[in-house]
């Protein structure tokens, strides 16, 4: 039988460790932090126990810690620690998706008994996704990225392909396309699964600092290291670490980092002595990096080292009739998240959605789902503008749009079944056959 997983987050140092104590005395596996932003690290899609942490907690405190685990995966059970004074803002986060809170103090054993009913729902909803799996149903990665274009089915089939591997590899994408949630299911797919998920934003380390927020450093290494401390790379041992916009490393850092890819080792500042890293580098990049290359600004060794793999990640542009299908799948999961019903979405609102530029991508198209899971009508009404006037074209192409937005519907509704399309439009299979081809459209895979 499988030790229970819990991750135990709690600032306080004396109650975070009797805490765990505690839980491995009643038989859990507990990994403590004391701090909620390394906890993302280590939970993921497959994800297979428990989270319990405090509300209380200073740069992230439990409520959000909340709100990201679900965002990651909504059914992940997510336990609050709160004070006496807390516990109408408990009641606040079960509304959001909390599984239970417990008030301190509380005794081990209450801890424990709803550590492991979580579990043993979370072991189902695990073994749920299993079976679907098995069974040739959507499994979580064709949840986490659908699209029935032809474009999405091979990129799912090139994460599986990779995935189980340990290849490096390179993610290319415009902003917003789904990089790094390509990343993660490489990540979650892999041996790795269950090791730490360390997400490094290049364009976003401090220049003072960046050697040692990657690589560590000794005590003494430099004004005000007063003690040892790991790097992101070695944080990460034993699981993969994701470099976000590789492209933005600046130049003089890139060869010391493709020695690191090379020969799997670090050397902390201050230090002779070198480390071994067991890792596996996930990279992104929104640029193209040969163009990169070919003006200067990077490693062509580093290229030809980091690219073992690479994936392209489409923009919406390039797989649109997607666009309704997705869209009413981040409807739902908004709804989910903000505690709401299931809602119907309307045809003219579809059709807009399917006729707009989304120059964001997935991200900005999820942001439009949660705008109308919110009500928020002003926005709705926007998008709807768009059917009737886009201030340049004439009513043929806006006509012709509109035909086509709703055989792309059509055809992402019934799973690219023809007949139940022409059927439902009420034309016949040749017409639909002539106009699929005049717009471009493809009869899409169900399933993958």
């Amino acid at each position: 039988m499988t030790t229970s997983r819990v991750l135990l987050i709690d600032d306080e140092e004396e109650l975070r460790f009797s805490t765990a104590q505690a839980l491995e005395l009643s038989g859990f596996a507990v990994t403590m932090l004391a701090s909620a932003e390394h906890a993302l690290e280590l939970i993921g899609y497959s994800f297979d126990g428990v989270v319990v942490s405090d509300i209380r907690m200073p740069v992230m405190d439990g409520m959000t810690l909340l709100q990201k685990v679900r965002e990651l995966d909504p059914e992940i059970p997510v336990i609050l620690m709160t004070g006496h004074g807390d516990v109408q803002l408990a009641v606040n986060a079960m509304r959001n998706g909390a599984y239970d809170f417990i008030e301190k103090p509380f005794t081990p054993q209450y801890l424990a008994g709803i550590i492991k009913r979580a579990n043993d729902r979370r072991a189902l909803v695990l073994e749920n996704r299993r079976l679907k799996a098995v069974a040739g149903k959507h499994d979580d990665l064709e949840t986490r990225l659908p699209g029935r274009t032809q474009v999405m089915v091979d990129l799912r089939y090139r994460i599986r392909a990779i995935g189980a591997t340990d290849a490096d590899t390179l993610i290319v994408g415009d902003t917003g396309a789904g990089k790094e949630v390509v990343a993660r299911a490489l990540h979650d797919i892999s041996a790795r699964a269950n090791r730490p998920f360390v997400a490094i934003n290049c364009a976003a380390l401090p220049q003072t600092l960046i050697e040692s927020e990657l690589f560590g450093h000794e005590a003494g290494a430099f004004p005000g290291a007063l003690r040892s401390r790991y790097g992101k790379f070695e944080h990460a041992r034993g699981g993969t670490i994701l470099l976000d916009e590789i492209g933005s490393m600046p130049f003089e850092l890139q060869g010391r980092f493709l020695r690191v890819l090379q020969e799997r080792v670090i050397t902390r500042l201050g230090s002779n002595e070198t480390v071994e890293l067991d890792v596996r580098f996930i990279a992104t990049s929104k640029v193209d990096l040969e163009q990169e290359v070919a003006a200067g600004r990077f490693r062509a060794d580093l290229l030809y080292r980091l690219n073992v793999a690479t994936l392209l990640v489409p923009s919406l542009s390039q797989r649109s009739a997607d666009i309704p299908l997705l869209f009413l799948h981040l409807v739902r999961e908004a709804a989910a998240r903000f505690g709401r019903e299931d809602m119907d979405v309307p045809q003219h609102l579809l059709s807009a959605v399917s006729l707009r530029e989304w120059p964001g991508n997935v991200r900005e198209l999820r942001n439009a789902a949660d705008r109308f899971v919110l009500g928020l009508e002003s926005d709705v009404s926007e998008m709807s503008l768009a059917l009737h006037d886009d201030g340049t074209s004439t009513l043929a192409p806006r006509v012709a749009a509109y035909e086509k937005s709703l055989i792309a519907h059509a055809i992402a509704v019934h799973g690219g079944n023809l007949k139940s399309v022409y059927e439902s439009l009420g034309i016949s299979r040749k017409t639909l056959y002539e106009k699929m081809q005049k717009y471009g459209l493809h009869r899409h895979m169900t399933e993958v």
